[in-house]
């Protein structure tokens, strides 16, 4: 991983004082070949992020199943307890009987006692004795079968759980297939062609943000006298975000270190005081859509047509996102990756007024680095 980050920060670092035109000759690739190159180390990011994400997917799951295995395992015991309060219940009415039950029917002793009362009120308890004999017998049955469910759920979810295992490390070891072939693309590569890779990743992004702004999607934002303002909660999860600007991206990360992109989103509501749900995917699925015209600083925008990436909007056209294995946390253009809408964590939110908000200040460099993030759908479970 460190020298797939060095070979990253030196392309970004070149391209940001090196244009195409700039590059010798030379030094160039056959025609076409920067474009290809562009295209294939696309894609390995694509691919690796994920399975990063199909990582997140099954840890979540994972983490459910860990859950229901420890609730099933205490139905198991409560069903094991009643099932031995009915068997000790079961023999104490069976020694009662054995030594209690009289031999002569109950009229002969209504006939031959000397107490007829008492002899009637013995019949009484004799009669809610059976009865409790029957009722315990059933009881008993009952909590046999109890048991016998529990123990089968039980061992059902522990089943699910090792499944979830084998797949969550088979999606690890794929992450991590794909991150080194990006190190070892990368680490071949003269700088002259990372520069030129570099330039011309930086040159599709900013047409593409252009002809995005240019369309008028994203209505007046940017160039209105006053600007959409975030809700309080939005505010403290995007100051979060900023502060997070040139950590690395790595799989399966939430904070404080290092993150993936919607560890970035999740945990960046989460100090907010918002949960917001783990993936990508869940996040676009779970959360209220938002016009795009109507984007607010603190919404989250979601890429792909399988929703496999995702990022906090900063304002101006701009947002905050962690792109790739191998790049660091930054702001980037909000066209940088196919758009696919944008989900609001807190709808109900009053937005503050203009005057009560400040934008958060940016560190140097926040725009520098590569912007791709993924469009390859994570495998089913």
């Amino acid at each position: 991983m460190s020298r797939l980050r060095s070979a990253c920060t030196t392309a970004a670092a070149t391209a940001a004082v090196t244009v195409l035109a700039a590059v010798p000759s030379t030094a160039a690739p056959e025609p076409g070949g920067v474009a290809a190159l562009l295209t294939q180390l696309k894609s390995l990011y694509q691919q690796a992020e994920a399975a990063g994400e199909a990582y997140n997917t099954t840890e979540q799951a994972l983490a459910k199943q860990r859950t229901a295995a420890t609730k099933a395992g205490g139905g198991l015991a409560e069903a094991r307890a009643a099932l031995a309060r009915g068997r000790s219940a079961a023999g104490a009415l069976a020694r009662a009987q054995y030594r209690g039950t009289p031999e002569l029917s109950g009229y002969l002793q209504l006939l031959l006692s000397d107490d007829p009362e008492r002899a009637v009120e013995q019949q009484h308890m004799l009669a809610r004795a059976a009865r409790g004999t029957v009722a315990t017998e059933s009881l008993l049955v009952h909590s046999k079968q109890q048991a016998d469910a529990a123990a089968a759920k039980s061992g059902a979810v522990l089943a699910k759980q090792q499944r979830l295992a084998a797949l969550k490390k088979r999606q690890r070891d794929t992450a991590e297939s794909k991150l080194r072939q990006v190190e070892s693309l990368l680490a071949a590569l003269p700088s002259s062609t990372l520069a030129q890779v570099a330039a011309l990743d930086r040159g599709q992004t900013s047409a593409a943000q252009q002809d995005f702004v240019d369309s008028g999607a994203l209505g007046p934002q940017g160039r209105a006298a006053r600007p959409a303002t975030p809700t309080a909660a939005g505010a403290a999860a995007l100051r979060y975000a900023v502060r997070q600007i040139g950590k690395p991206y790595a799989w399966g990360a939430v904070g404080p270190a290092s993150f993936d992109c919607s560890g970035l989103t999740s945990t960046a509501w989460a100090h907010a005081g918002v949960k917001v749900p783990r993936t990508s995917e869940e996040q676009w699925r779970a959360l209220p859509h938002v016009p795009l015209d109507r984007l607010r600083p603190g919404d989250l925008v979601v890429y792909f047509p399988k929703a496999t990436h995702v990022a906090i909007y900063l304002g101006d056209g701009k947002v905050v996102q962690a792109p790739h294995p191998g790049a660091r946390v930054k702001v980037s253009p909000i066209a940088a990756n196919p758009l696919l809408g944008a989900v609001r964590p807190d709808p109900a939110g009053p937005a503050l007024s203009p005057a009560a908000y400040r934008p958060p200040v940016l560190p140097a460099g926040a725009e520098q680095g590569t912007d791709t993030g993924s469009d390859v759908a994570a495998p089913a479970e």
